[in-house]
């Protein structure tokens, strides 16, 4: 299992983006977290605004396809586009991610 970070400029966007990932069936479960400042380089300065974080949880196999939806899709240039391992996760909760992306 990955949870991809993406952030977006604003909760339309976030909602809009987490909405459309998940009747892609890229992923079973996005959150979108409240506004945040972030701060970043960019253009040769320092940059800061406020963005929506969302959490994406999905599985290794759907990876590329999530990559190329959220790039396809997002209003930034370069969005932001991590993914990190999850090590351990309940047997129950990977049951329903598996079941919910077949």
């Amino acid at each position: 299992m990955l949870v991809v970070l993406t952030t977006t400029p604003n909760q339309d966007e976030a909602e809009s983006l987490a909405k459309r990932i998940v009747e892609a069936r890229l992923a079973p479960c996005v959150q979108v977290l409240p506004q945040m400042k972030s701060f970043y380089f960019w253009e040769g300065a320092v940059q800061n605004d406020t963005e929506h974080l969302l959490l994406i949880k999905t599985l290794e196999d759907k990876f590329d396809s999530l990559e190329r939806f959220i790039q396809d899709n997002h209003s930034y240039e370069v969005p932001e586009i991590v993914a990190l391992d999850a090590k351990e996760v309940s047997e129950s909760y990977l049951g329903w991610l598996n079941g919910a992306l077949k």
